[in-house]
């Protein structure tokens, strides 16, 4: 399984590059960052989540996440959006954050499966908020950076705490 990596790391603000190499190690790595977000208890998780500046996510919003409902997404593109959505949003990379954040409610991607093939998927309600989410993070953004200015003051002194903890432990490495 892979370690999360946190809020402020780099990689969780480069844009991913896109996968071109499909075979048995993008199947290894989709599997074990299925591992690390169902013992992680999420319900989605990006490859820079896990210090994989790559274009891959995966999600499973089913209840109990029984296998039908994984879905992995290589190079996703939105094809399209519909509707609104008021509703609490977190994120494994910020732990014990929540804050309410407007979504589409309905999204349509394309995307590549472990083999390379390209198909679609369509997600209304909590899939879809988890789909531009994680898709987010492929562009290098977070769902911090655009709340209502009085969610975000709610988060606000976490994040001070995340950035200081994060250049304490990264000035002794």
């Amino acid at each position: 399984m892979f370690k999360i990596v946190k809020y402020p790391d780099p990689v969780l603000t480069t844009p991913a590059e896109p996968v071109t190499e499909f075979g048995p190690r993008l199947e290894q790595i989709v599997e074990e960052m299925f591992l690390t977000m169902y013992q992680e208890r999420g319900v989605g998780l990006a490859a820079p989540q896990v210090g994989i500046s790559k274009r891959i996510f995966v999600v499973n919003c089913a209840e109990d996440q029984p296998p039908e409902g994984e879905i992995a997404l290589i190079n996703p593109e939105i094809v399209s959006v519909e509707g609104e959505q008021w509703g609490d949003e977190g994120c494994l990379s910020f732990p014990g954050m929540f804050a309410k954040k407007m979504r589409p409610m309905k999204v349509t991607m394309r995307a590549q499966n472990v083999k390379g093939e390209w198909f679609e998927v369509t997600g209304e309600k909590l899939l879809a908020r988890a789909l531009l989410h994680e898709r987010d993070h492929l562009d290098g953004n977070l769902f911090v950076q655009d709340l209502e200015p009085a969610e975000f003051v709610k988060l606000r002194k976490d994040l001070e705490t995340m950035k200081r903890n994060y250049k304490r432990s990264h000035a002794r490495a």
